[in-house]
Parts: C-alpha cells; structure tokens; sequence
C-alpha cells in the first residue's frame, strides 16, 4: 500500500453538511464569521480535516 492510501481524504463542504447535518450555506457563513469547525482553502475549495470536525462537534454540544 502507497503511503497516500493511509492518508484519510479531507471533506468537502457537503461531507460537513450531511456529517452535521446543516446547510451548507451554514458551514459558509461560519467561516466567514470565524465560526464552526476548522477548515482551510484548498485552492479555490473548502477542505475540512475529517478528526478536527468530529472533535468540533462533540466540543460544541
């Protein structure tokens, strides 16, 4: 196995939604407002760390 194979893909914005269940103009607004989980651009993307959300939301509730 290559070492990118042990590497967890990052999420997209659509992961977060459905993971959080809210819409994905939330998750945007939240990054515009310094709020909600980690995330970071990839290029023109949104990219959020798989263990930084889920940490986030047992944080947050």
């Amino acid at each position: 196995m290559s070492e990118l194979g042990s590497i967890d893909r990052l999420w997209t914005v659509d992961d977060v939604s459905a993971y959080l269940g809210v819409p994905v103009k939330t998750l945007y607004q939240w990054k515009w407002r310094g709020e909600g989980p980690p995330v970071r651009k990839v290029g023109k993307y949104l990219r959020y760390d798989p263990a930084a959300v889920r940490r986030w939301a047992t944080e947050a509730a």
